[in-house]
């Protein structure tokens, strides 16, 4: 049971996708997998209200997950969670073109989105 346990800890599951952005200069960075509680982060970031009065706000959810999924050669995040604004701002075509390999490395569907909604 100990070495089932220590094998799954231990796995290396988190991958990478190096990209490069010629609209930033030729940026290079890579987008990773997020790990289950940032993803939960994620989520938790885009629901607003309380009991009854939740609501999914998807303003801008590319922006929350990319400065999750953003990393250095090393694996470190690049951005901040107080730069999701920032990066808000940056153009709709980059983010839209990152935020797709974001979620695909990370299974996030169109269809996640819209159960976040209904619930």
């Amino acid at each position: 049971m100990g070495d089932l346990r220590s094998q799954i800890l231990g796995a290396e599951d988190i991958k990478r996708e190096k990209v490069s952005v010629p609209e930033w200069d030729g940026a290079e960075f890579y987008i990773t997998t997020i790990t289950g509680a940032e993803r939960d982060q994620f989520e938790q970031s885009m629901v607003t209200g309380k009991g009854k009065r939740r609501d999914v706000s998807v303003i801008n959810a590319r922006a929350k997950l990319l400065t999750l999924a953003i990393v250095d050669e090393e694996g470190k995040r690049i951005f901040s969670d107080a730069d999701v604004a920032g990066l808000g701002a940056k153009s709709a075509a980059v983010l839209s073109r990152l935020y797709d390999i974001a979620a695909k490395l990370n299974g996030i569907t169109d269809e996640e989105i819209d159960e976040l909604e209904k619930n």
